[in-house]
C-alpha cells in the first residue's frame, strides 16, 4: 500500500478516522439503540421516496416501478435487521456451566460471545441503487452488528449516494449518535478503493460487483499484514435446467417467463439466467420456439452505464464468436436489443469462451444427449449464485444425481419459478462457490447476513460483572 496521500486518499482517511472514533460507542450499543437507528433510517427513505426515486432514474436508468419497488425492499430489510437486534441475535451467548474433575469430562465455565468485527468498508452496487447501496442490505446487516460502515459509493448513481447519505446522517445526529456510525466516500478513484480496502482501520469489506474488480479487491485484502475478511459477490451465470417433465407440461408460459427473466433490469440482475440446458427432445424443441418468439419484441431500456454497455458488448460477441444464434436480434433502440445463442453440451464443456458472463439481456442455450453431460455442464460452470431445476419433481436416481450436482456449485438451487428475485427472510442464501463469492458460507441477503460482520469470543471463568453487563 502506497503512502503517497492523494487527495481521494485524504478523504478515505478521513471517512475511515470518524468511523473508527465511533467503533467501540457503536459497538457497546444497546439493542433499543441500534434498532431505532435501522428503523430511522427506513422511515426517511420511504419519506423522500418520489425524490429519491426520480434522482435514481435519472441516473440508472430502471424506471420508477422497479425503483419505488427498490425502496420498499430496502426499507423492509432495514426493519427486519432493526426486529433481530431486538431479538437479541447479535448478542447471543452459549454457556457451558463448570463441570467438576479431570478433562475430557471436567471443564471451567465457559461463555460464548459474539463481538462486532470493527469498521466495515461498503463497496455499493451499480445494478441496486438503494438495496445494494448505502442503506442497503450490506449497510443493515453491518449496523445490526455493531460495526460502523464507510460507504464507498458507486460512479453510477453518485447524485442519489450522496442524497441518501445525507438523510441517513440527519436520522444519526436526530438520534445524537456519533457521526462516525455510518460515512461516506465520494469520487474515490479505483485507486482510492484499494487504499480503503487495505487502511489499517477498516476490519471487513463487503463488495458486489464485476468479477475483474472485486478479485482484485480481495487479493489487496489478503495481502494486508494482517489480512481481513472480503464478502465479496464476484458474478454468476445462474444456469437454468429445463427437463422436458416440466416442458410437456407448460412450455409456452415457461418461455415466456424465462424470456421476462432473461430481459429484466435489462438483465444487469446478479441472478439473471444466464444459461440454459436442455435435453436433446422434441418438448425441447417446442420450448425453445417459443423462448425465441417470447423474447424476441422485448424492448430493453438504456444500460447502467457506458462501460457496463461496452462490456455487454464484448461478451456477447465473445460467446457469438463460437454459439449460434437462435433468432435474429432486433437493432438496439434505447437499450441492446435480447440475444440468445445455441451450442451442444460437449462444445460448452470444452470451450471457456462460452462461460463468459454476459452481463445483460442474454443468454446461452446448451443442448445435452442425456442427464450426464448437464452435470458435465454443471462442473464446467463452477461456482455460481444460483441453479434452477425445473422437472426434477420425482424421487429419481438421475434427478437425485442432478440436485446433487447443482447444491455442489450452488449456494440456492430453485425447482420452480425463475432465479431473478431473491427474498429477504431467514432462510435465505445469496452467495455461492468461486468465482460467484469469496465466502460462500456466508450470505448477502437475508437475516443471516448479520453474522458476516460477528466474530465469535470464548470467555472462561469471566467474572460475573462481566456477564451481568
Amino acid at each position: 500500500m502506497t503512502t503517497a496521500q492523494a487527495p481521494s486518499n485524504t478523504s478515505v482517511d478521513q471517512a475511515v478516522a470518524t468511523a473508527n472514533a465511533a467503533a467501540l460507542i457503536w459497538g457497546e450499543s444497546r439493542p433499543a439503540v441500534r434498532a431505532a437507528l435501522l428503523r430511522g433510517l427506513a422511515d426517511a427513505l420511504q419519506a423522500h421516496q418520489a425524490e429519491l426515486v426520480a434522482i435514481a432514474d435519472r441516473e440508472s436508468g430502471l424506471g420508477e416501478a422497479r425503483l419505488n419497488g427498490e425502496v420498499a425492499r430496502t426499507a423492509f430489510q432495514l426493519r427486519g435487521f432493526a426486529d433481530e437486534v431486538e431479538a437479541g441475535v447479535p448478542y447471543r451467548r452459549v454457556e457451558d456451566q463448570p463441570v467438576t474433575g479431570a478433562p475430557p469430562v471436567g471443564r471451567p465455565r465457559l461463555t460464548r460471545v459474539q463481538r462486532p468485527l470493527g469498521t466495515v468498508a461498503m463497496f455499493s452496487a451499480s445494478n441496486f441503487p438503494f438495496a445494494f447501496s448505502v442503506l442497503g442490505g450490506d449497510t443493515a446487516s453491518a449496523l445490526a452488528a455493531g460495526c460502523c460502515v464507510v460507504v464507498k459509493a458507486h460512479s453510477g448513481h453518485p447524485d442519489l449516494s450522496r442524497a441518501v447519505y445525507t438523510l441517513a446522517a440527519r436520522v444519526v445526529a436526530e438520534q445524537k449518535l456519533p457521526e462516525g456510525v455510518l460515512t461516506l466516500v465520494e469520487g474515490a478513484s479505483r485507486g482510492a478503493g484499494g487504499y480503503l480496502v487495505q487502511h489499517p482501520q477498516v476490519a471487513a469489506v463487503a463488495f458486489t460487483g464485476s468479477y475483474q474488480g472485486g478479485t482484485a479487491l480481495w487479493k489487496l485484502a489478503n495481502e494486508r499484514p494482517r489480512p481481513i475478511p472480503f464478502f465479496g459477490e464476484l458474478g454468476s451465470i445462474n444456469p437454468l435446467v429445463a427437463l422436458p417433465a416440466a416442458l410437456e407440461r407448460d412450455a409456452e408460459s415457461l418461455a415466456k417467463s424465462l424470456a421476462t427473466s432473461i430481459t429484466l433490469g435489462c438483465g444487469q440482475f446478479c441472478t439473471s439466467p444466464g444459461v440454459i440446458v436442455v435435453l436433446d427432445h422434441p418438448a425441447s424443441e417446442r420450448f425453445l420456439r417459443h423462448l425465441a418468439e417470447a423474447i424476441a419484441p422485448i424492448k430493453t431500456h438504456r444500460m447502467l452505464t457506458p462501460s457496463m454497455q461496452q462490456g455487454f458488448d464484448q461478451a456477447s460477441a465473445t460467446v457469438a464468436a463460437h454459439a449460434s444464434a437462435l433468432f435474429q436480434p432486433a437493432a438496439d433502440t434505447d437499450g441492446p436489443a435480447p440475444r440468445l445463442f445455441s451450442v451442444g453440451a460437449k462444445a460448452f464443456v470444452a470451450n471457456q469462451h462460452l462461460r463468459e458472463e454476459m452481463f445483460g439481456p442474454a443468454a446461452l442455450v446448451v443442448t445435452a444427449s442425456n442427464n450426464e453431460e448437464i452435470i458435465d455442464v454443471l462442473k464446467a460452470i463452477g461456482g455460481t449464485l444460483t441453479t434452477t431445476l425445473w422437472g426434477a419433481d420425482t424421487a429419481t436416481e438421475r434427478n437425485r444425481a442432478l440436485v446433487n450436482a447443482a447444491q455442489d456449485i450452488s449456494g440456492r438451487v430453485l425447482f420452480s419459478g425463475v432465479p431473478t428475485g431473491v427474498a429477504v427472510c431467514h432462510a435465505q442464501q445469496h452467495g455461492g462457490p468461486w468465482p460467484s463469492s469469496t465466502a460462500p458460507q456466508s450470505t448477502s441477503v437475508g437475516y443471516a447476513a448479520i453474522e458476516r460482520f460477528l466474530r465469535p469470543v470464548a470467555l472462561q471463568d469471566a467474572p460475573a460483572w462481566l456477564l451481568t453487563e
